[in-house]
């Protein structure tokens, strides 16, 4: 998906079984966000992140959701191990990565591989993308600055 492109309505399931769909959010903004693997060092760092900043982004009308290929058992205990409050959807058929865009092919230690693309998409009130943070722009450890940082700026 590129800026300008409606997410689907159909995100998936989050990490208690609830079904979440974009309608859900209509008239609020969001911080969609795919992570390749829960618990795992950047992963939690990036969730830390947003989570330590939830206040401020939710003061400035974003709401957060995260979503990977992982189980939603997995991502309940990521959410629980990490105290996150906000839904963790578990896309393990990769049917919204794939919808987004962030699922394909990525080198990791000089190893090729299909998989999850760490992106962040802010979408508006309308559920259409506004901003795509690439994976080679996100810093894990302080991606929700890096957001912040592009929402005071507009």
């Amino acid at each position: 998906m590129n800026v300008g492109d409606r997410i689907p309505e159909i995100l998936g399931r989050d990490q208690n079984g609830n079904e979440i769909k974009s309608s859900d959010y209509r008239g609020r903004k969001i911080v969609l966000y795919s992570y390749p693997k829960a618990n795992t060092s950047g992963c939690t760092a990036e969730a830390c992140s947003l989570q330590a900043h939830k206040a401020e982004l939710e003061a400035a009308g974003y709401a957060i959701i995260g979503v990977s290929k992982d189980k939603e058992s997995l991502q309940k205990k990521f959410a629980e191990t990490q105290g996150l409050e906000f839904p963790l959807i578990a896309d393990t058929e990769t049917t919204l990565l794939q919808a987004l865009g962030c699922w394909g092919e990525k080198v990791a230690c000089g190893r090729r591989t299909i998989g999850t693309l760490r992106t962040t998409y802010l979408v508006n009130e309308d559920g259409v993308i506004e901003k795509i943070f690439s994976p080679k722009e996100i810093k894990t450890k302080i991606h929700a600055e890096q957001v912040l940082d592009y929402i005071n700026k507009e």
